[in-house]
């Protein structure tokens, strides 16, 4: 997918609905200002850090004796990283370093890491097709992650011969809003698309509108994943899209592309 960066009003009069969470909306609908939008930032996950336990501080305390660290998303990835300035001045040598996506890899490079990420894709799917992760002989395996989540990863290491930890970092919760502030977002703002890039966004988005006068499910909805289209589709949406890549400007692209597209008439999803 080509990636737009220079035309400042290829989106412009259109209304766009961010529900990614903080910071990570706002810096997202500044890319689509730039490009002429309108938004509406409402977040549908929130996250919160967990507290430490032990149990936890015990884990960190190992991680020498663990091969590979695997970061599920940039925000565990630094929370990971701090709880590492507290208690490893120097980390470790020889462990590997994994992002599932470019923007958690980018989250340890920064740290001074040089991580390893899928060659395509953001998925656990594609992490998993890395060679270092193919096959093991009992090396421990550390998943920093949320609370809850996928344990597709975690299962398939242990089929390969893994032994894994998984450390929940954070809790990711629906936040309580209005009536009032769904109608608005849903109703009054009239998105001409919207982004949802995780499942549970999705599926909070869903919930939320249940209720609404609003005409979401023509509009474009874009996802970070073939397997969040089907879900999408499955609950009605006709037009889910999966962007280039989940940088901010190919997620804007892919946006353009969609609406550009149905004004020529195809109003069809990639």
């Amino acid at each position: 997918m080509a990636t737009l960066r220079t035309d400042p009003t290829c989106l412009a009069g259109r209304r766009v609905l961010i529900c990614r969470p903080e910071p990570e909306a706002s810096r997202l609908a500044r890319q689509f200002q730039a490009a002429g939008a309108e938004t509406h930032v409402f977040p549908l996950v929130e996250r919160e850090p967990l507290p430490e336990t032990p149990e936890r501080r015990t884990t960190i305390l190992s991680l020498d004796e663990f091969s590979h660290v695997i970061a599920v998303s940039p925000y565990a990835a630094r929370l990971l990283l701090e709880e590492l300035d507290t208690w490893w001045p120097q980390l470790p040598a020889g462990l590997n370093w994994y992002g599932v996506g470019a923007g958690t890899a980018k989250a340890l490079a920064e740290y001074g890491l040089r991580p390893r990420k899928p060659e395509e894709g953001w998925t656990s799917e594609a992490l998993l097709k890395l060679p270092s992760l193919a096959h093991f002989n009992g090396e421990r395996v550390l998943v920093a992650r949320g609370e809850e989540g996928r344990e597709l990863t975690l299962r398939t290491l242990e089929a390969r011969g893994a032994r894994v930890t998984a450390m929940p970092l954070y809790r990711r919760f629906c936040p309580d809003y209005t009536a009032a502030q769904v109608s608005r977002a849903l109703d009054q703002f009239a998105p001409d698309a919207v982004i949802a890039l995780s499942g549970e966004t999705l599926n909070n988005l869903i919930a939320l509108s249940a209720n609404c006068s609003h005409n979401l499910y023509d509009r474009p909805v874009i996802v970070p994943a073939r397997r969040i289209a089907d879900q999408a589709r499955a609950a009605g949406f006709n037009a889910p899209c999966i962007p280039g890549s989940l940088a901010d400007n190919d997620i804007v692209a892919a946006v353009a592309e969609q609406l550009a597209g149905r004004d020529g008439g195809s109003g069809k999803a990639k």
